[in-house]
This record gives C-alpha cells, sequence and structure tokens, in this order.
C-alpha cells in the first residue's frame, strides 16, 4: 500500500517583522523527512519543486560544515544557495546561515525543527533576517509557491523511502 501525501499545505506565518515560519505536516516519521532533506541524492529528487531541475547539491553536516544547493530554473538559469550548519540535532533540529548568492544580502539564519507524533512529522522552519526589508524581499520573490511545490516534493520522497 503506497501512502498518502499531501499537497500545497505548508503554512507561512510572519512571527516578527523580520522572520518567516514554514510550518508543514507529513506522512512519513521525522528520520525519513531528516533523511530526505540530507542526503545530496535526495535533495536533488524534491529542491526545485516543480520549477527546474536541480545540478548540484553539496551537504557537509557537522557543525562548521557548508551545504550549496543549486539548480537551472526553467527559464535556463541558475538559481544558488548556500550556507554554514551551525547546530544539529539529529533527526530533530539544524540551525543553518542561508544565503541567496544571485542577492548576497539576501541572507536568514534557519532553524529546522522536526517533531514526530504517530509517525507523522511537523516540519518548522524559523528564517530570521537582518532586516524587515530583506524578509519582505524574500516573500515578494513568489517564494511560496516554490516552496509548496519543494515541500510537497520533499514528502513525496520521505515517504518513498518507507
Amino acid at each position: 500500500m503506497v501512502a498518502m501525501t499531501t499537497s500545497g499545505t505548508a503554512q507561512v506565518t510572519l512571527p516578527a517583522d523580520n522572520q518567516i515560519r514554514i510550518t508543514r505536516e507529513f506522512n512519513a516519521p521525522a528520520h525519513l523527512v531528516w533523511k530526505a532533506w540530507t542526503t545530496p541524492e535526495l535533495v536533488k529528487r524534491w529542491w526545485a519543486g516543480e520549477r527546474g531541475e536541480v545540478t548540484s547539491v553539496e551537504v557537509d553536516l557537522r557543525v562548521g560544515g557548508r551545504w550549496r544547493n543549486v539548480m537551472v530554473a526553467d527559464g535556463g538559469f541558475e538559481v544558488a544557495f548556500h550556507g554554514e550548519y551551525r547546530e544539529i540535532v539529529p533527526h530533530e533540529r539544524i540551525v543553518s546561515t542561508e544565503v541567496f548568492e544571485g542577492m548576497p544580502g539576501a541572507h536568514s539564519l534557519n532553524t529546522l525543527t522536526l517533531t514526530e507524533h504517530d509517525g507523522r512529522t511537523t516540519l518548522t522552519v524559523l528564517a530570521e533576517y537582518p532586516s524587515k526589508a530583506v524578509r519582505d524581499g524574500h516573500l515578494e520573490s513568489g517564494m511560496e509557491g516554490g516552496m509548496q511545490e519543494s515541500l510537497d516534493r520533499l514528502e513525496q520522497v520521505a515517504v518513498s523511502l518507507a
């Protein structure tokens, strides 16, 4: 039997002037969501959503280690993000920086939290920006549509690992 997945169900809230919180439930246990989030070959399957093809994923999953994701968007242009891991609690929490390479001033400190209950996992990402202007720029970039697609695919990948 194939486990059911959901679609477009991430909630976006703005808890403070410089923050975005994304919350989504997955029909998969935390260790599988973690694996899909941190394994380069699996990240390639979900990170671009429906908007292009992931061409490179680098993950050095340790405090002080770096990550970098690159995709070629459907318009033929390259989009890349990178950051550094600040805190790692396996299967529960990752704190890392995130820099959009197209606009180095567009950076955030992201806290990913995974909470499992009855085999389902709630993923929460709290992104903290240097200012309201940087946060609003991220919101206005169309990030929500791509994020919904990426998280839908993330759930599909995590469920496929069961």
